[in-house]
């Protein structure tokens, strides 16, 4: 699933200075004294991150043909033995979840291996746990207020000034699209291959916020002396 890049960030400066007793020139080779309190810095700024699935679902089913019902059952129940160590009827689905998608590849092949014809494994269905979906919501936003001080430095930076503390930090927009956090949804058709599984299973986040710093004043300068 795709979406537009969000915006580009916007980036303004607004400086506001307050009434003030008049300051002294600063003396020579000695830094320049700080600015009044009072004036602002304002900065929008966004981030957009993506995270891939952190489970997978794959389905086995087990089925034995022999002369007698009994032969057939203890057939299946050999097999289910190795597998799950559970159920002992003829059909069983046995359903495994994975966190680690090598280990599920090389479990998927062995039993193939061991166990031939007899087994039929559903293609792996990836999925978010609501966890990881949090902690990329988390993310997002810490990385856009992260870009948003790093742009507030640049405008600091741009007049010869210093950033001070924030004053203000709203998160204005979130928005979430792609990935799969229900592990009950339908399988993607067979054809497709495991990394093109993972990739629309794959979710994605944006964030926008706002934010007011404090500029402290100018920055450090010293005059050459003659």
């Amino acid at each position: 699933m795709s979406l537009a890049a969000p915006p580009p960030a916007r980036v303004f400066a607004e400086l506001v200075s307050v009434r003030s007793p008049t300051l002294a020139p600063a003396p020579v080779g000695r830094s320049e004294p700080p600015a009044p309190p009072g004036r602002e810095v304002h900065v929008s700024g966004s981030a957009e991150l993506s995270a891939g699935p952190d489970r997978a679902r794959v389905s086995l089913r087990l089925g034995s043909r022999k002369d007698e019902a009994g032969a057939a059952r203890s057939s299946v129940a050999r097999r289910l033995e190795y597998i799950a160590q559970s159920a002992r009827q003829r059909g069983v689905l046995v359903c495994i979840v994975f966190s680690d998608f090598g280990k599920m590849q090389n479990v998927c092949n062995l039993l193939i291996e061991k166990l031939g014809t007899s087994v039929t494994i559903s293609p792996p269905h990836f999925y978010h746990t609501p966890e990881a979906v949090d902690t990329l919501r988390r993310q997002v936003c810490v990385a856009a207020v992260g870009n948003t001080r790093r742009k507030a430095q640049e405008v600091c930076h741009l007049f010869g000034q210093s950033l001070g503390k924030p004053l203000l930090i709203r998160e204005e927009e979130t928005k979430e699209w792609g990935g799969h956090i229900d592990s009950h949804l339908p399988n993607s058709p067979d054809s497709l291959t495991l990394q093109e599984r993972i990739q629309n299973a794959t979710a994605h986040a944006s964030c926008k916020v706002f934010a007011v710093f404090e500029i402290k004043g100018k920055g450090t300068r010293r005059t050459k002396l003659l």
